[in-house]
């Protein structure tokens, strides 16, 4: 459904090199997912990246959303941009995003980075997903912020801080919950690429998230077990690696597209 997005999704734009398009999660956004690392990455590369709608500066919209039309999006992006090719990275619903792009258009990737992700959510994680959305929809925002923060954050992190700091975190969190969360989650409930691994010919990293209670590293796993020729790489880290690795998840995704880029 092409028109399932605005003609054009807000774009964001930084460093110079060869491509690199972001692909961000549910309830995300560019600077919210990518903000901690983006320095880094557009140290060597274009960073090309857009906001779904209802996330940043894009609008929402009344239709329900559609990886493909996402994936378009992004992909025209980097046309606005004049990048012929490019390597994609997507972190969570962006992986299914980033998945249907380089399938959709393989002549054109160079390299495939996906962290945090899934090809298809499980029972455990459609119900989170469920419960996510209708608190969302029923305007019971701190509620959903704290069950996020149980979710996202992994045992180690969350232990290491008081009831009140949580607190205060989550209504951070809360205040900023972008308008397009509840179709977007919708999206992550709906979103079945296991159709599409096998064709992927570009090569790919999937970067696992091992303290991850939110999209659990099996998943994770299996997704890159379908991928032909795809890689692991193991990450100490619940659901927001931006938050709790955020140096060692640039080094991981920068070293894989030097190593990439040397190989060419």
């Amino acid at each position: 459904m092409t028109n399932a997005v605005p003609t054009a999704c807000a774009r964001t734009v930084h460093g110079s090199g060869p491509g690199l398009l972001l692909a961000h999660g549910a309830g995300g956004g560019i600077d919210a997912n990518y903000g901690p690392i983006m320095e880094g990455l557009a140290a060597q590369h274009t960073v090309v990246g857009v906001d779904y709608p209802g996330s940043g500066h894009t609008p929402t919209t009344p239709m329900p959303l559609e990886l493909d039309a996402l994936a378009d999006q992004l992909v025209a992006a980097a046309d606005a941009e004049g990048l012929d090719t490019f390597a994609l990275c997507g972190y969570s619903l962006g992986g299914p995003v980033a998945i249907r792009a380089a399938v959709r258009h393989p002549q054109r990737v160079t390299a495939l980075v996906l962290s945090a992700t899934f090809a298809r959510v499980d029972t455990r994680t459609e119900l989170a997903a469920t419960i996510w959305h209708q608190l969302y929809d029923t305007g019971q925002h701190l509620l959903l912020a704290q069950y996020l923060t149980q979710l996202a954050v992994s045992a180690p992190l969350l232990n290491s801080l008081t009831p009140a700091q949580v607190r205060a975190a989550a209504e951070q969190t809360a205040s900023a919950l972008p308008p397009g969360t509840g179709a977007q989650v919708d999206l992550v409930r709906r979103a079945d690429v296991r159709d599409d691994l096998a064709a992927i010919t570009a090569p790919t990293l999937v970067v696992v998230t091992t303290a991850d209670t939110l999209i659990p590293a099996a998943l994770q796993y299996d997704l890159a077990a379908a991928i032909p020729g795809a890689q692991t790489a193991e990450l100490t880290s619940g659901h927001l690696p931006f938050l709790e690795q955020p140096n060692h998840w640039l080094e991981i995704i920068t070293g894989f597209l030097n190593r990439q880029r040397d190989q060419r």
